[in-house]
């Protein structure tokens, strides 16, 4: 339990500091990226009065890259919680990255470009850790199971 405790204290500690980060920035989007009032009523329903709108290039990337993560953390489980929360973040954290990416590529806040550059930065080097502690407990035989 010890393993996961600091990992997930980090994990909470990044997710608050990135909503505190959002909120208190205050900066204005850009008219072209924000959704209208009527984007968002529509947003979801199956209305076919409904008025089919563009997204923005930012918004498919950013679609782009949730749906592939969420899709990647959709793990088959093995009943190791080490093993399972290593497969999980890998991919949780690949997203992070793929997001920042096109924060950077899509966005004019130098402030948020920066912010996106120290997670991809902090995100690889947990995902590069992470695979060597995945590495190690897949060659691990489970408890109780003889070799």
């Amino acid at each position: 339990m010890k393993r996961i405790g600091w990992a997930t204290a980090i994990a909470v500690f990044l997710a608050l500091s990135a909503f505190a980060f959002g909120m208190l920035s205050g900066r204005a989007r850009p008219t072209s990226d924000a959704a209208t009032t009527s984007q968002v009523q529509h947003a979801g329903t199956h209305d076919p009065q409904a008025a089919p709108t563009a997204d923005a290039p930012s918004t498919q990337a950013y679609r782009e890259a949730n749906d592939r993560m969420h899709r990647n953390m959709a793990i088959a489980y093995t009943g190791d919680a080490d093993i399972d929360f290593l497969r999980g973040m890998i991919a949780h954290h690949d997203g992070a990255v793929a997001m920042a990416k096109v924060a950077i590529e899509h966005g004019e806040g130098a402030d948020v470009q920066s912010l996106a550059r120290e997670i991809i930065a902090a995100q690889e080097a947990e995902i590069t850790r992470m695979r060597i502690l995945l590495a190690r407990h897949e060659d691990v035989p489970a408890p109780g199971v003889r070799p």
